[in-house]
């Protein structure tokens, strides 16, 4: 009877603080990659030629303007 004031209350809450713990950890190493600012962006960057793709593939450029452009960059 020891009422919430008891040794049980206070280990309740050690145990939720080591599962935010535990949480925040795995969290950190299992992230995904695009989330850390601090990281060299120049792996990140498109070639030219993916961007012109890209472009095609959307529809942005018609086939006469990406084969011409892509002859540009070769």
């Amino acid at each position: 009877m020891h009422g919430f004031g008891g040794m049980g209350f206070g280990m309740g809450w050690w145990w939720i603080i080591g599962i935010i713990l535990v949480a925040a950890i795995i969290w950190g190493i299992v992230r995904p990659p695009g989330q850390n600012n601090n990281l060299n962006n120049t792996t990140n960057q498109k070639s030219p030629l993916d961007m012109l793709k890209e472009r095609y593939a959307r529809g942005e450029i018609d086939k006469d303007e990406f084969e011409q452009r892509k002859k540009d960059l070769m």
